[in-house]
């Protein structure tokens, strides 16, 4: 099933998607948002399939053709947005390119950090930004919506509660980062608002990619044009959705609707070192903070900037036909100006 939100009110209007993202269905008679059929998922999920199934049949007579210009991430805002970093390829670049070793306990104990939920950007809505300055970048990630997930639940407990599968751009500020390490409290100015894939699916809709809970597709991005780059999600991702949800809830419940993220989506070279641009046969980043670690490991200085004011971002993941999943995440770069 492949769910949406129009971008209509604060929380938008719920819609259920075609399988090709061709058609849409406005459905409030089941549920007017997304968070409301979270909050209901065992009731509500069976009528929304049988609309989807309707929608695909061509047999739903109040179908319209969907504009993705119109939509929202598939949660405007949400009570609880967690961000991990389970892909140790790019925590292990970061660290080295500064001289410094991963602890061991990063391989048992997933990195997790606590963004704000309560406005995310829409998937076309553009990145503003006060200065270049900050080191503006962009993270190409997964995320998973859950329902009502206990306190100290096992990995696979934790499994049962995923119910959407989304993409993710987690802006990062990363000019901000240091400071706010320093001060050993973790980020905030440093990780602005996020936006998401503009479709949500279930896991089942991914077929044989969804396993293991992780998604094994490639991930693919585009800056300004050009294809930046299409790690695998599957492989690498060493803690995976169950491991990273059971990590939130040790010590608290989570309520339906929250968000868990996975993390920059990143894969080592063949040789099991830094991995390699597109443009030198590798699969290239998900992230520009990536590539500069490579650049000062490999060569000892930095040549890639962050991203400027006029850039545009494009993240996407297809299916073995080619088709998009998700839809994309299709953003511009652009200066704030106070309203």
């Amino acid at each position: 099933m492949k769910l949406a939100t129009l971008n209509q009110g604060r929380d938008g209007q719920l819609i259920v998607v075609s399988r090709d993202l061709a058609r849409a269905v406005r459905v409030p008679q089941i549920a007017a948002t997304l968070q409301q059929a979270i909050e209901n998922w065992d009731a509500l999920a069976p009528r929304l399939d049988a609309v989807y199934a309707e929608l695909n049949a061509g047999q739903a007579a109040d179908a319209f053709a969907l504009d993705m210009s119109a939509l929202h991430s598939p949660l405007p805002r949400t009570y609880h947005w967690a961000d991990g970093s389970a892909y140790l390829n790019h925590v292990q670049l970061v660290r080295q390119a500064r001289g410094a070793e991963m602890p061991e306990t990063f391989w048992n104990d997933p990195l997790m950090y606590q963004g704000g939920g309560d406005r995310f950007l829409a998937p076309r809505e553009d990145i503003e930004a006060l200065s270049e300055e900050h080191g503006i970048d962009l993270e190409g990630e997964l995320a998973v919506i859950v329902d009502d997930v206990p306190m100290a639940v096992s990995p696979e407990r934790a499994a049962e509660h995923i119910k959407l599968v989304m993409l993710v751009n987690d802006v990062s500020l990363r000019g901000l980062i240091p400071g706010e390490l320093a001060k050993g409290f973790g980020f905030f100015q440093a990780k602005p608002a996020s936006s998401f894939s503009p479709i949500a699916v279930t896991p089942d809709e991914l077929g044989d990619a969804w396993r293991d809970g992780r998604v094994h597709r490639p991930l693919t991005v585009h800056l300004n044009g050009e294809k930046f780059g299409e790690p695998e999600a599957g492989p690498d991702m060493v803690f995976g959705f169950p491991q990273l949800i059971a990590h939130a809830a040790r010590t608290r419940q989570l309520g339906a609707g929250a968000i868990i993220g996975s993390g920059t989506v990143s894969n080592p070279g063949v040789d099991g070192g830094p991995g390699k641009p597109i443009a030198e046969g590798g699969v290239g980043y998900s992230c520009l903070a990536e590539v500069r670690m490579v650049e000062k490991i490999l060569h000892g200085e930095i040549t890639t900037p962050f991203l400027r004011f006029g850039d545009r971002v494009r993240i996407e993941m297809f299916d073995p036909q080619g088709d998009s999943i998700f839809g994309a995440i299709d953003q511009q770069v652009v200066q704030y100006h106070a309203k």
